[in-house]
């Protein structure tokens, strides 16, 4: 398993910055790395909403299975990845003096097939550096 880890201070009260980020649906619009986002079933919000995410890195596109597994209303949302890469992840809000601390958390492991720690390494900053891109795609949608 891999731990990368981006976070953003925003100027926002987390309030705020939670009503975006529970908004599921709309996470395309700000994940440049997320095409596409499909329900499995009613459930938008909350644990048990699962999602079919069409996640392209570069040239590398794949179906990511996205659950929630834990949701604590204005602090943080935890989810389960299955497909081609697995693992857990969670948003997280903290406040801070002037705003919110957004810390974006995954915990990925990669595919033996497919290289699995060695591709770790190499696709470790690199998603870092597109998660903190996506952290400003973020902030620019509470200012707007």
């Amino acid at each position: 398993m891999t731990v990368i880890v981006a976070s953003v201070d925003l100027p926002f009260p987390a309030a705020l910055v939670w009503a975006e980020l529970s908004e599921l649906e709309r996470h395309a619009e700000w994940m440049a790395d997320a095409e596409q986002i499909d329900f499995a079933g009613d459930r938008r919000r909350g644990v048990g909403a699962e999602m079919i995410v069409r996640t392209r890195v570069g040239p590398f596109v794949t179906n990511d299975v996205i659950s929630v597994r834990s949701w604590i209303e204005g602090e943080s949302i935890g989810v389960t990845h299955r497909g081609l890469v697995t693992g857990i992840g969670v948003f997280v809000l903290v406040p801070i003096e002037g705003g919110t601390r957004f810390v974006w958390l995954e915990d990925l492991a990669f595919p033996w097939y497919l290289g699995g720690g060695a591709t770790a390494l190499v696709a470790a900053p690199v998603l870092r550096w597109i998660w903190h891109r996506n952290l400003k795609r973020f902030a620019a949608t509470l200012s707007s």
